[in-house]
């Protein structure tokens, strides 16, 4: 773990990521972005470059991966993605820890926990059904109900809804892109090195601390807890 920086006191909202955060799909989807490019007859992305654009929105996750994307063909890369992720979605899991480190959090009778994602709306739903952590949410925001990350809107939104200062607010992912909706918010990014982006580049934009493993991560948040 990086040593942190000064941390809120105390905390009072904890959001996460999902994909690359909580759930082991990054594999998942830098394929369905490869077979996609792949069925068009476009240059495929190696996986770096794929993985670099998760978190964001996917039209503009699609247009930052395959930029030879031409606009009117983003409807068709849109179908074949979304065919190349279903069939590997149900056999998606979380990563080891998360789903108690979740409930802790969510008995904590003095701390809320939402999401924020680069994910559909409709893609977070299935993820809750499956996964059966809605009730551990108080909230969520989802890239297309507004501006994708790396811009605040997500954790502005949810801050102004829940009654919750940013200075006061975690935001936990995967990549700069979570980092950056953090710092531009004015709340605290907690970088985890187990998903879409190098330990190295999450270090380098400097987070507030920076985890290896969910066990890390967990026993850094009980410690801060009001």
């Amino acid at each position: 773990m990086t040593p942190p920086a000064t941390a809120p006191s105390p905390i009072r909202l904890v959001v996460f990521d999902w994909d690359g955060t909580l759930m082991d799909s990054t594999a998942a989807i830098v394929e369905a972005i490869q077979g996609a490019a792949a069925d068009l007859a476009l240059p495929v992305p190696d996986a770096r470059r794929a993985s670099h654009v998760i978190g964001l929105g996917l039209h503009d996750a699609l247009r930052h991966a395959v930029p030879d994307l031409a606009a009117d063909r983003l409807p068709d890369f849109v179908d074949r993605y979304r065919h190349h992720y279903l069939r590997r979605d149900a056999g998606l899991r979380l990563f080891d820890g998360v789903r108690e480190m979740l409930a802790a959090l969510r008995a904590h009778p003095s701390v809320l926990v939402a999401v924020a994602t680069g994910k559909s709306r409709v893609g977070l739903e299935r993820a809750f059904d499956s996964t059966g952590l809605r009730p551990m949410f108080i909230d969520s925001r989802c890239a297309d109900e507004g501006l994708p990350k790396p811009d605040p809107w997500m954790l502005v939104d949810l801050c102004e809804t829940l009654g919750v200062d940013a200075a006061a607010t975690v935001m936990v992912g995967d990549t700069t892109h979570d980092l950056g909706m953090a710092r531009a918010a004015g709340a605290h990014g907690l970088g985890v090195a187990w998903g879409a982006h190098p330990r190295d580049v999450l270090e380098a934009f400097g987070p507030l601390a920076l985890f290896d493993d969910v066990p890390s991560l967990d026993a850094w948040l009980r410690a801060r807890l009001p």
